[in-house]
């Protein structure tokens, strides 16, 4: 089990993982993973577009991103990555036991759980 990753703050720290991180879409959510040097902590970012709705909307979303990285963070061990969760529309539609699996999927798609 991993402790609870740091948080990505400002827009270059999310351009520099968009930038040269790799990238993986499931029906749930896009992640976004970039490879830290070994030993440090995993970081983490959550984002949502205007496309998906309003602020409400967008910030239950993003809540949804949270608790599921939490769930799967506290079963599995996070590699020394930047990660940035990207909301979709069908985000809030998944049941949570589903988002909580495509990002599971997409942890391991990425490279970002550890073996």
């Amino acid at each position: 089990m991993s402790a609870q990753p740091g948080k990505l703050k400002t827009r270059p720290q999310f351009l520099h993982v968009a930038g040269r991180g790799r990238k993986v879409a499931v029906p749930g959510l896009v992640l976004q993973v970039l490879d830290q040097e070994q030993g440090a902590t995993p970081r983490a970012g959550f984002t949502v577009t205007k496309k998906v709705g309003n602020a409400v909307v967008r910030n239950r979303t993003r809540r949804i991103l949270r608790e599921a990285l939490r769930a799967v963070a506290h079963k599995e061990d996070l590699a020394a990555v930047d990660i940035v969760l990207i909301g979709r529309d069908g985000t809030r539609t998944r049941g949570f036991a589903n988002v909580v699996e495509d990002l599971r999927r997409a942890l391991r798609k990425g490279g970002a759980l550890r073996p």
